[in-house]
């Protein structure tokens, strides 16, 4: 008796079930046939109910009726997994008396058998490889097999032993074309009711022959031409609108981006990929996305053809997909399609989910530094960034955004009133009111006059500038880092403006007493400043020069925490950062890259209570500088533990050399010196510490660590 209904129409029927019991009913009518057939000992029809069976147990329904009793077949299956197992705990040893009769299981009539003894080969290769060669010969053999299952089984193993041999590799490289000759068969064949599945004949052995070619054709030129015009004609044969064709063409793929291959191919295997990012199926445009961002750098014009499509994902719904496609997005940047493609990574930012954000960022403000048309482009991109997603970008954004600022000398008034007009409309981003601050007091004349022939001029006074830094330092958003950047510009716009000077002391006084022990600090400082040494205000406030400019030499306190040090022969300008460290002697130093900054004078950054120290800028390049710092000490007695921290970004590698000592000898009788070797691809600002201990100091006075 045949069965009653094929395994695909079965699974037809289930699929299309209205309801539960609609299922149910099939699969009992189903079940009744297959009790039937097997009390009539039908051998005929078994397999067939057999895979039914399989299908009925993954639907969770039971199955258990159908165990067949062949005492012989069992019993020998039954050997051949005990094999398997026993290889889990026994040696090699004890393993190679058991396979004297595996040339008995190879040379069985029955084809199951013949697929389960080579399956369970492999599984004795991945327990102990040193077995492989003695299943070498009978798995060259099977490949003359006519049966698919045993036809699957040998391709297993021989993958199996080519990956783990490399003699065993080159032996089967010489099978090259039986397996291209069997895989056109394949690809050729007529429609086979047994072996297809969704109009591809058994796709399972396809993907493992080509899996096995890929392995056969890496890196060997010889196999590589001998599989050629195969993987062509997969590839434009292969029907790609089912599951079953899409898995043979990606292994397609994946093989020509393997092996050594025509780009010719190359381009039809970026075709196929590009094909995959329009398939409705996610995991399939998924796997398109990653298979496209390993080879977009190898072949990024056959990649940039689908630049449209990838952009097109960003819009998916499913967080992985999205993520590829950005991940893939900005690998496909470059100086031509910069502007067109920023437009589509500003949009994709601006309703991109949190998780993205910071990833998304990264990626723009790189992707802008390396390919930025203009200054102002850059200038421009990265403010939009500020504002869309300001809370979500890296630390050293703020520093690197004013280094652009100031090289961008003619920019200076079109950036000022830019900055001044998204501080006022939201204070809430503080990357961007921390740049804005700044742009303020260190241009606030430029956006006080009103004049600028970048962007529509806009009317600005003194108290409307006043008015937003003080709503900046008042704002309960405002981090403490912001109402520093905030309180440093009101406090250089004492020099630019004319009419409320008081008004500028009375918003610095109030600070004085603040909670914020930096904050408090700095309104201290500033307050002294106006007492004291109101004479030096003009130049203590003084605008920080671009790496361009020439003035003379000298050592000018940058209220933001600088130390403009330009040396007029010299044409350069380097800034640096000196700050007194409230709760210790000790010094803050902060160094700012720059391509045209040539080596600094010593420079000296401390002089407190007899002690001197000095840095040295000995070597520098682009990317690294070579630093050393000298300390002397003037005072009666010795100063013992001197010793230099240096806090640097992750992206910044340090190599600090053994100091020369760490007793700095009274007097000035000697010095101590130690070298520091940085290198900042990134040219990110760094901090140094400096501290020491006078432990055998005679003075009662040095008691601070």
């Amino acid at each position: 008796m045949s069965p009653s209904v094929r395994l695909q129409e079965m699974i037809r029927v289930i699929r299309g079930a209205r309801t539960q019991g609609e299922e149910r009913g099939v699969i009992q009518r189903e079940c009744a046939a297959i009790r039937a057939q097997f009390r009539q000992a039908d051998n005929g029809t078994r397999s067939h109910n057999l895979a039914k069976l399989l299908y009925v147990h993954m639907l969770g329904y039971p199955a258990h009726f159908g165990q067949v009793v062949n005492s012989a077949l069992k019993i020998v299956i039954m050997y051949l997994v005990s094999t398997a197992l026993f290889i889990t705990s026994q040696s090699s040893r004890n393993c190679v008396q058991i396979l004297a009769t595996w040339g008995m299981f190879m040379n069985l009539i029955v084809m199951t058998l013949t697929f389960q003894a080579a399956l369970c080969a492999v599984h004795m290769v991945r327990k102990v490889p040193e077995l492989g060669e003695l299943f070498t010969p009978a798995a060259r053999s099977l490949l003359s097999e006519k049966n698919h299952g045993v036809l699957h089984g040998a391709v297993v193993l021989i993958t199996e032993l080519c990956e783990r041999n490399p003699d065993t590799l080159e032996q089967f490289r010489k099978a090259v074309p039986e397996l291209v000759l069997m895989m056109k068969g394949l690809v050729m064949s007529g429609y086979s009711p047994e072996h297809n599945v969704a109009g591809i004949s058994d796709p399972f052995l396809q993907v493992r022959i080509l899996r096995l070619l890929r392995i056969l054709g890496r890196n060997n030129d010889t196999a590589s031409d001998a599989m050629n015009d195969l993987l062509a004609q997969v590839a434009t044969n292969t029907d790609s609108s089912k599951t079953a064709g899409s898995a043979v063409l990606y292994e397609t793929v994946l093989t020509v981006m393997d092996i050594k291959s025509e780009s010719g191919l190359r381009v039809l295997a970026v075709n196929i990929l590009g094909r995959f990012l329009l398939n409705n199926d996610r995991n399939i445009r998924y796997i398109s996305m990653t298979s496209l961002q390993k080879i977009v750098q190898t072949d990024h014009n056959a990649v940039q053809r689908h630049r449209g499509t990838i952009v097109d994902c960003l819009k998916d719904q499913d967080a992985s997909v999205k993520r590829r496609a950005l991940e893939l997005s900005l690998a496909l940047v470059s100086a031509v399609n910069i502007r067109s493609l920023m437009k589509e990574l500003l949009l994709f930012l601006s309703s991109c989910p949190p998780e993205l954000r910071a990833h998304t960022t990264s990626g723009i403000f790189n992707a802008a530094e390396r390919y930025a048309p203009s200054q102002r482009w850059h200038i421009d991109t990265i403010l939009h960034v500020l504002t869309t997603a300001g809370g979500d970008v890296r630390d050293e954004t703020v520093p690197n955004l004013i280094q652009l600022i100031t090289t961008a000398t003619e920019l200076h008034c079109y950036t000022v009133h830019k900055l001044y007009r998204a501080l006022i409309t939201d204070i809430s981003v503080q990357s961007l009111v921390q740049v804005a601050c700044w742009c303020i007091g260190e241009y606030g004349d430029l956006l006080l006059r009103g004049e600028c022939e970048e962007t529509e001029p806009v009317q600005v006074t003194e108290d409307d500038v006043l008015d937003a830094l003080e709503t900046v330092l008042q704002s309960h958003m405002s981090s403490p880092a912001t109402r520093g950047f905030a309180l440093t510009a009101t406090m250089k716009l004492s020099t630019r403006i004319t009419h409320n000077v008081d008004r500028i002391r009375s918003i610095v006084s109030i600070y004085g007493s603040c909670i914020d022990v930096e904050l408090q600090q700095r309104a201290v400082e500033y307050n002294a400043l106006f007492k004291k040494y109101d004479h030096m205000s003009p130049s203590l406030s003084s605008t920080a020069p671009g790496p361009a400019s020439s003035t003379a030499g000298g050592d000018l306190l940058d209220l933001l925490g600088g130390l403009d040090v330009t040396p007029g022969e010299t044409h350069t300008t380097a800034e640096r950062g000196k700050e007194m460290d409230g709760g210790r002697d000790g010094v803050k130093y902060q160094l700012f890259w720059n391509e045209h900054i040539c080596t600094p004078p010593s420079v000296t950054v401390y002089e407190k209570n007899g002690v001197t120290l000095k840095l040295q800028t000995d070597t520098q390049t682009d990317t690294g500088m070579t630093v050393t710092l000298t300390a002397t000490n003037s005072t009666d007695g010795d100063i013992t533990g001197l010793t230099l921290q240096a806090a640097v970004p992750k992206s910044v590698q340090l190599q600090m050399k053994a100091p020369s000592g760490d007793v700095i000898p009274a007097h000035g009788l000697g010095q101590v010196t130690q070298t520091v070797l940085l290198n900042n691809p990134n040219k990110v600002g760094l901090h140094s510490v400096s501290s020491w201990s006078p432990h055998a100091c005679a003075h009662p006075q040095w008691t601070k660590n």
